[in-house]
């Protein structure tokens, strides 16, 4: 069980943004062997989804807002620890993300740049591949719609 929390980029404290950017560093960097720029100048404009478990970020996800990467809002450098895989922590993220933009900036399509090995894991969280593949820092991506839900029509009484 994590402990999570949802902060602007001014909420967060030195500790916690340490944190976060020391898992994106570990696994996208380090684990991936993939040298790019992390520090992409969106963060200040996001949420920082973090879920802390045993004094560390074990979970984390950047919530971003309409226009900043897409049109549409984003999530973006979804990340679980490799100390805390196996226990489906990264369906638990997505759902918590995808709950926490909602409840930031309402319902709305959501739009991702996946690694396109993960198409299986998003579509499980409503994402349909919406573009070819592409390379993006030397791995192959694609983009991702989870699109709006539109509400089934009642029937009307009378």
């Amino acid at each position: 069980m994590l402990d999570w929390q949802s902060l602007s980029f001014n909420q967060l404290t030195a500790l916690q943004l340490y944190a976060a950017l020391r898992l994106r560093a570990e696994v996208f960097v380090v684990e991936q062997a993939c040298a790019f720029q992390d520090l992409d100048g969106a963060d200040p404009a996001c949420h920082h989804l973090l879920g802390w478990g045993e004094g560390v970020v074990q979970a984390y996800a950047r919530l971003v807002p309409a226009g900043v990467k897409y049109a549409e809002a984003s999530i973006g450098r979804v990340v679980t620890s490799p100390a805390a895989r196996g226990r489906a922590l990264g369906h638990v993220l997505m759902a918590r993300a995808c709950e926490e933009l909602v409840g930031l900036w309402g319902a709305q399509a959501i739009r991702i740049g996946a690694q396109a090995h993960l198409q299986g894991f998003y579509a499980q969280h409503g994402f349909e591949t919406v573009s070819e593949p592409y390379l993006e820092d030397g791995i192959p991506h694609v983009e991702m719609l989870r699109p709006l839900p539109t509400l089934a029509a009642k029937p009307l009484a009378g």
